[in-house]
């Protein structure tokens, strides 16, 4: 679970809920029709701007955001690097036994052609549109999200603008004004909360989780290429070792390090 998401969402609610009770009571920016006009509005015109399908989809990613745990490179590396060395001591078919130890289905698939003689190309190729369809597929995601954070604010200020009406059509009555001000203002609010605590911070963390895992996807391609090609392990760990950041580059190397050093007696 993504810590991070919760503890922003909660913090910031709970940051502009403090700020409310210190001068007055909660219940002054509770109003129901306010709430419908934001969400309701917001939802309706993403509705008009993409297929159902693709909205429906949507809510789907929403567990990405939150539950999703992007694979240790690391520990990637190091399994593929297993792999090479015991293809290369005992041939590509010993890869076999051991595919059915490996729990994501982009490795499996592509060790899978491995142990059935598909050509490093062609490997390469179909592997390539996997993760083309992936982001498309991400990117509808945070499209979508990224329009209803565009949305959301429009339609607090179309609630205000319909408040304001209101207001200025009882301006025989002086005592009402201010309520009904205060009401036309909380749909900005609402609008503005869900709009940059919710829809826009959810479109960039489902981008970001898409680049995470197109990342991966392309390291796990260049090893499955150097184990099909019979490349050295040696060489195609420092191959993948471009993949990783600085940092984790050189904890990978410490641990290398730790487990190649002799014992002492």
């Amino acid at each position: 679970m993504d810590i991070a998401t919760i503890l922003g969402i909660l913090s910031g609610v709970g940051l502009v809920i403090w700020s409310i009770t210190q001068n007055s009571g909660l219940d002054i920016f509770i109003n129901i029709p306010s709430a419908a006009i934001v969400v309701g509005g917001t939802f309706a015109a993403t509705f008009v701007a993409y297929p159902m399908t693709d909205v429906l989809k949507v809510f789907g990613m929403v567990q990405k955001i939150f539950l999703f745990k992007a694979p240790d490179p690391k520990k990637l590396i190091a399994t593929m690097v297993q792999l090479a060395e015991l293809a290369k001591r005992e041939g590509i078919l010993a890869i076999e036994k051991e595919i059915k130890t490996i729990k994501d289905d982009f490795v499996k698939k592509g060790l899978e052609m491995i142990v059935d003689g598909v050509d490093e190309r062609t490997i390469d190729n179909l592997m390539q549109i996997e993760i083309v369809n992936t982001v498309q597929r991400h990117k509808v995601g945070w499209e979508i999200f990224g329009e209803m954070g565009k949305y959301a604010p429009a339609f607090g200020m179309v609630g205000t603008l319909i408040g304001l009406v209101q207001m200025l059509a009882n301006l025989n009555d002086p005592s009402s004004i201010g309520p009904k001000m205060a009401v036309a203002l909380i749909t900005t609010f609402y609008g503005s909360i869900t709009a940059n605590l919710f829809f826009v911070p959810m479109s960039v963390k489902l981008k970001r989780r898409s680049h995470q895992e197109s990342v991966i996807m392309n390291l796990v391609i260049e090893a499955l290429k150097s184990i099909r090609q019979g490349e050295n392990p040696r060489l195609m760990e420092s191959k993948l070792k471009k993949f990783l950041s600085k940092e984790e580059e050189k904890k990978l190397e410490k641990s290398s390090g730790k487990k190649a050093a002799p014992k002492k007696k």
